[in-house]
């Protein structure tokens, strides 16, 4: 059994009714993916039998994967790439401008030495440098899929965009080790 409207075969924006672009409706996200949730929620099927059970956790399973990417910007250009063909090669290709190369090192220094001065001033500065570089290439990664369809532009922003990541992780880590 399947919840009526249900199709498996859409993709994620298909899902949620919404145009295939990076630029997209949070808050309508989120009211379809909780809309959807009510309709095939597993505990709805919980009276069918073991088979329609699995099924319908796949479902519920399916559309939370496709709303986790979506309403992530870095997994939702990602995903965007896929669907036009576009592998990020994060993994295997690290070429980067020698001006972001250098910033990445600096921003690494100045989170190893914030953490060991235990200095959260300057990790709150760093942080804060680091959300407003990121929306940048957010907004610039917009352009590049949405207006652009430069989609090699958008790959090398990708990769800027999960280096910023990984930079937030060691600064929360940086906050963490300075609060134990």
């Amino acid at each position: 059994m399947q919840p009526s409207g249900f199709d498996s075969r859409q993709n994620y924006f298909q899902l949620f009714g919404l145009a295939q672009s990076y630029r997209i409706d949070i808050a309508r996200l989120e009211q379809d993916y909780r809309m959807l949730q009510t309709r095939i929620h597993p505990d709805k099927f919980a009276h069918l039998s073991d088979t329609e059970q699995r099924i319908a956790m796949q479902h519920a399973t399916w559309v939370n994967e496709a709303y986790q990417t979506l309403h992530d910007p870095l997994r939702r250009a990602r995903y965007l790439l896929t669907l036009h063909g576009v592998d990020t090669q994060e993994e295997t290709n690290t070429a980067m401008p020698l001006d972001f190369l250098t910033a990445q090192m600096e921003w690494r220094e100045a989170v190893v030495e914030a953490q060991q001065g235990r200095d959260i001033v300057a990790l709150e500065k760093l942080e804060a440098r680091m959300r407003h570089a990121t929306r940048e290439f957010e907004a610039d990664l917009a352009i590049k899929l949405d207006t652009e369809k430069n989609f090699d532009a958008a790959t090398a922003l990708v990769r800027k965009l999960r280096f910023m990541e990984k930079l937030a992780e060691e600064i929360h880590s940086a906050y963490d080790a300075i609060e134990s």
